[in-house]
């Protein structure tokens, strides 16, 4: 969904941005999960590693992203032994989670297409 000013009003502005952003972060999930199960601190350095140390996700907001995109059957998980051999809980996409990332991953190309083509605007340009 992209937010346009004349939707807005009052706490709506607040709300839409926190919508961003957690639209955001649960569609980095399912990218990082599209490539296999992994577990929560291998998703949050995958995410670090691909996008170049740009993109930190703190533990909290990434378990309360996992636990969202489990409770709408978008994400699946089960306990495993991590690389170290320690007991882990590990993800994976459902066949509706990649249907999601799909429609995510389209709503978010419109907007930052959006965002960059504003930011590197080198004219002023009314319609």
């Amino acid at each position: 969904m992209l937010v346009f000013p004349e939707n807005l009003r009052g706490d709506t502005v607040a709300k839409a941005s926190e919508d961003l952003l957690r639209g955001t972060l649960d569609a980095l999930v399912l990218k990082a999960l599209s490539w296999g199960p992994r577990h929560g601190y291998g998703i949050a350095g995958w995410i670090k590693d691909t996008s170049r140390d740009a993109l930190a996700v703190e533990d909290r907001a990434l378990y309360l992203a996992l636990h969202r995109l489990e409770d709408r059957g978008w994400v699946d998980s089960h306990w495993g032994l991590s690389d170290h051999n320690r007991r882990a809980k590990f993800y994976q996409l459902t066949a509706r989670g990649h249907a999601q990332l799909r429609a995510e991953s389209s709503r978010l190309t419109r907007y930052t297409d959006g965002l960059f083509r504003v930011l590197n605007a080198s004219t002023w340009s009314r319609r």
